[in-house]
């Protein structure tokens, strides 16, 4: 019994003991769950803290912007006024200006009126004094005529009585012999006036052109029938070549050009007398250089794309000569054919330049004889435009112009000036002499043309229509100076064996149609292409 007793005292006395051992240590658990509780709590306060103190910083600089934004508008805006109150105040005293010197001018208009009012009162009171001497002198000299009269027949019946004559016949023996007087007289004067009036008339006319000369000075350039191309290196000489000189050959074949590869470092020569095909080939060259890729397909894709670019240039280019000369209200097709004269010359002279020239010429003559400036400028400036029409024709190019200037609507002393430029026509306005005068001026300066180079041109357009006459016959190009004549024809059509004929029957005729010097040499390419597409 007392163990149990025992037993139960210790189980009681652990339980105890366990109790208040336990509830220390829940204690102590708690107090260091609240410690690590403030100390996130103090971590979590310090982190907002810090968030807030950023967020205020950004609020604050977006605030300084924004202030700053708002003060730089407000600057700018009231710069702007106080510009504007400026002008104002310019305008404002311009006006006053003006109306000061237009009040200035009127008091002088009225000074110079009341001047003239006395200066007319003056003479009216002279010319009544002189009104009046001079009824006194008539009634003097009518008496005076009559006393004369008197005396006259008097004397006349005395001259009769000795002479045996009527006063009729003696009348007419007088009449006669100052007759043949006054006209010989007469005919020296009228010699001599004529004599003046030619020498003025020259004088004259000598310092009109020469002050027309005087004030449209040109620089004079005579058009070359090369280009050169310069390149960087001896290494991209190579790649325009191409393989055994495909390329070359595609780029010749392409332009209507001979590319000419020597020894001549950095520079390729690009030969042929139309201008507008060296000018596509040079700018292909160029570009086929810059992008790298020089093959015969690309070399046909680029100069297809640059002869479309040369067309929008020879518009920019009319449109912009008619701007700089103030010719307005042209028709477009006149315009662009303005715009090719820059790649046009006659004897050497660019055709656009001259056509400037001529244009500014006209005007300032036209103005010092007090005719119409702005029709002689006008009909200076389309007086060759006969000369880059792209077709063909018999008529000469003044009257091929003309042709031209009535088809668009133009003035008609335009129409007669562009005509008559060289005789073709009757000259029937002022203008049409001046066209005439001012197109030798500027074709006879010095160094402004050459005759061997517009024969010569003439020589290789004529080879080539010769060629383009047969059949079969697509492209045709003279080259090496009208020393070898390349025909590209149409593969389909033309067989090898009529390849071969062609190029003899165009050298027979060559014989007999036209005169060369040397040799010339016939080519005839036949190319064949098959095209075919993997999909």
């Amino acid at each position: 019994m007392s163990n149990i007793i025992s037993i139960l005292f210790a189980a009681l006395l652990a339980l105890v003991v366990g109790y208040f051992v336990g509830r220390a240590l829940l204690k102590k658990t708690f107090q260091s769950k609240e410690a690590d509780g403030e100390q996130r709590a103090n971590e979590l306060l310090k982190t907002a803290q810090q968030t807030a103190e950023n967020i205020k910083k950004d609020k604050m600089l977006e605030a300084k912007e924004h202030f700053l934004k708002l003060k730089t508008e407000f600057e700018d805006d009231s710069n702007k006024r106080k510009n504007i109150i400026l002008q104002n105040e310019q305008r404002v005293k311009q006006m006053e200006q003006q109306a000061a010197q237009t009040k200035q001018q009127a008091t002088q208009v009225e000074q110079q009126n009341i001047r003239r009012e006395k200066e007319l009162e003056a003479l009216q009171i002279k010319l009544n004094d002189q009104t009046e001497a001079a009824t006194k002198q008539i009634e003097v000299a009518n008496k005076r005529k009559e006393e004369a009269e008197l005396m006259l027949s008097q004397q006349v019946e005395q001259l009769e009585k000795i002479a045996n004559l009527t006063a009729e016949q003696a009348k007419q023996q007088l009449i006669d012999a100052i007759k043949g007087e006054a006209e010989t007289r007469a005919s020296g004067y009228i010699k001599q006036t004529i004599e003046e009036a030619k020498l003025t008339a020259t004088k004259e006319s000598k310092k009109i052109i020469i002050e027309t000369i005087q004030r449209t000075a040109a620089e004079q350039a005579i058009e070359n029938c090369v280009s050169v191309f310069n390149i960087e290196g001896d290494e991209i000489k190579g790649k325009v070549i191409g393989r055994e000189g495909r390329n070359i050959r595609a780029l010749e074949a392409a332009t209507g050009v001979e590319v000419i590869v020597d020894d001549t470092p950095e520079a390729i020569v690009i030969s042929s007398f139309d201008p507008v095909r060296r000018e596509i080939a040079r700018l292909s060259l160029h570009r086929l250089v810059q992008d790298g890729r020089i093959h015969p397909a690309r070399i046909e894709e680029v100069v297809a794309k640059t002869k479309k670019d040369i067309e929008n240039e020879i518009n920019e280019i009319g449109e912009r000569t008619v701007i700089d000369l103030g010719v307005h209200g042209l028709h477009p097709d006149l315009i662009r054919m303005i715009g090719r004269m820059r790649f046009r010359s006659s004897y050497g002279q660019n055709l656009l330049q001259h056509s400037r020239e001529v244009a500014k010429m006209c005007a300032t003559m036209a103005s010092e004889l007090g005719l119409n400036a702005k029709l002689a400028k006008r009909a200076g400036l389309l007086h060759d435009i006969g000369k880059v029409w792209h077709e063909e024709q018999e008529l000469p190019h003044a009257l091929l112009g003309m042709e031209l200037a009535k088809k668009y609507k133009e003035h008609p002393e335009v129409i007669n000036a562009i005509g008559a430029h060289h005789d073709e026509i009757e000259m029937t306005s002022m203008i049409s002499p001046i066209i005439q005068i001012c197109d030798s001026i500027s074709g006879s300066r010095p160094g402004a043309r050459r005759e061997m180079m517009e024969s010569y041109v003439q020589r290789l357009r004529d080879l080539e229509a010769l060629a383009l006459a047969h059949n079969g016959v697509e492209k045709c190009y003279a080259i090496q100076a009208g020393r070898e004549l390349r025909v590209i024809v149409d593969s389909e059509n033309v067989t090898d064996e009529i390849a071969s004929k062609l190029s003899f029957d165009i050298s027979q005729k060559i014989e007999k149609e036209m005169q060369y010097p040397g040799q010339i040499k016939v080519t005839v390419i036949r190319e064949m292409r098959s095209v075919s597409y993997a999909k």
